[in-house]
């Protein structure tokens, strides 16, 4: 039993944004057997631009039923049908939501007639349903409306029935796709691989949509898909993906240093993470000296121990930081450098102040209270004399790789530990998530599967 289903909404955020109108026709045997229609009051505005699109209005849904009150009605009367939709992922998202807020956990099979076009006519470039009923000369009074649109669909269904020698076949295949957007086919998910590395989404014309990670490629890439029906994020990100390019890794290492590097260099626009950063500041605190100095992050280094405390987007950012902390403990903004005078600070004056500007409180005594203070902001020493090599074989990798790395400057990732030592040092900016994903990994390199080769040691 198939049901033909169309839905009308507010929006396109299927968490959100709310149905406010349904039409279904119920199929057996090749011949309509019931239909369900209604309005649906969306207990939200519907906006001007989704109006000039349906002809749905505010005033039109006023006297309109709320979904939680037709919900048992359409719950029992879908049963076990399997659902049929133009860009089905939509309709069955939306109908999912709605039926969670109203207390329903409804699941049902669900097969996508804009899969179905891609399919059956793969030289057509549009395959939207305006396009495909002028191509089939099928009359439809006015899309957009959930009654049309569904009875338009159940025609266009009739036509490839009898018109389409391939309709069987196809109709089969997609029965065993169903959980894969419409652009992506079955035949390219089984290629990649269930190994550690980076896949990369690309929409229209090649734009970069997402870069991601994983130690088992395949599986990652396709949890994308199985969970888009009840977030957002995901729907979009399935309605515009056409093709998915991966590399494998050596590990889980190798594939967040090399996650990291793409989304910097592609700026994918569903990345929110890891894109490419503004320069970064560091508080640098000289030894024997009674106030930090702000640097910026080409001229980070750790081989002076503790010495560096926090990163900072700007150097405004770098002295709200520090202002706050004197605030807090008491600290003298003019010893800090953080305000110009000499004598008492009006800090002092206020109360705020122990005195450090009018030797009411020695430098030696300020400087360590400031020092502890920032401790928390504190980035971790680079414990190694020269550069590093961090070999990693992850046990479902092909290939292992030694990823080079100093002063938490990742410079490149080879095959043998002579490529490692014969890689020549680049200049690579200070980078903030180099740096936290080196940290997670290098504190405890054995429990993350990896091991550190000192270079100098080769020779």
């Amino acid at each position: 039993m198939l049901v033909f289903i169309d839905v009308e909404t507010t929006g396109t955020r299927a968490t959100r944004d709310r149905i406010t109108e349904i039409s279904a026709l119920k199929v057996i045997d090749r011949s309509v057997v019931d239909q369900w229609s209604s309005l649906i009051q969306p207990e939200c505005h519907v906006p001007p631009t989704i109006t000039q699109l349906s002809g749905i209005d505010d005033a039109l849904l006023e006297s309109a039923p709320r979904f939680s009150e037709i919900a048992q009605t359409l719950f029992d009367w879908l049963s076990d049908s399997e659902l049929v939709a133009h860009n089905a992922r939509f309709d069955y998202s939306f109908l999912r939501n709605e039926f969670k807020r109203a207390g329903f956990d409804y699941r049902a099979k669900v097969l996508c007639t804009l899969r179905l076009s891609r399919a059956l006519s793969p030289e057509s470039s549009e395959h939207n349903l305006p396009a495909l009923l002028n191509r089939y000369d099928i009359s439809c009074q006015a899309l957009h409306r959930a009654d049309n649109d569904v009875k338009a669909l159940w025609t266009l269904w009739q036509t490839w029935q009898s018109e389409c020698h391939q309709w069987e076949q196809q109709l089969n295949a997609q029965r065993r796709q169903r959980s894969l957007p419409v652009n992506l086919t079955h035949e390219l998910i089984e290629k990649i691989p269930k190994r550690p590395g980076v896949y990369l989404f690309y929409g229209h014309n090649q734009l970069p949509l997402y870069v991601g990670k994983s130690v088992d490629l395949r599986s990652r890439v396709m949890s994308h898909f199985q969970s888009d029906l009840q977030d957002d994020r995901e729907m979009r990100l399935a309605q515009q993906v056409q093709h998915i390019e991966w590399e494998e890794t050596a590990g889980d290492l190798g594939a967040q240093l090399r996650e990291a590097e793409l989304i910097k260099t592609l700026m994918p626009i569903m990345n929110r993470r890891l894109r490419k950063q503004r320069r970064l500041f560091a508080w640098y605190w000289p030894q024997g000296a009674s106030a930090p100095e702000l640097i910026n992050g080409e001229s980070i280094e750790f081989a002076d121990n503790n010495a560096l405390f926090g990163l900072f987007r700007s150097p405004r950012d770098a002295r709200n930081v520090l202002r706050a902390l004197a605030d807090e403990q008491q600290l003298c903004p003019q010893i800090l450098k953080l305000e110009r005078g000499r004598g008492r600070c009006f800090s002092y004056q206020l109360g705020k102040c122990r005195g450090a500007c009018c030797q009411q409180e020695t430098l030696t005594e300020h400087t360590l209270r400031a020092k502890t203070a920032l401790s928390k902001q504190q980035l971790n020493h680079w414990p190694w004399r020269n550069r590093i090599a961090v070999y990693e074989q992850h046990a479902k990798s092909r290939h292992p790789a030694y990823h080079l790395v100093s002063q938490w400057r990742y410079l490149g990732s080879v095959d043998t530990l002579q490529e490692a030592a014969a890689l020549g040092t680049r200049t690579v900016p200070f980078d903030k998530d180099i740096y936290q994903i080196l940290n997670r990994f290098l504190r405890d390199p054995a429990h993350h599967g990896v091991s550190v080769v000192e270079l100098d040691e080769l020779s």
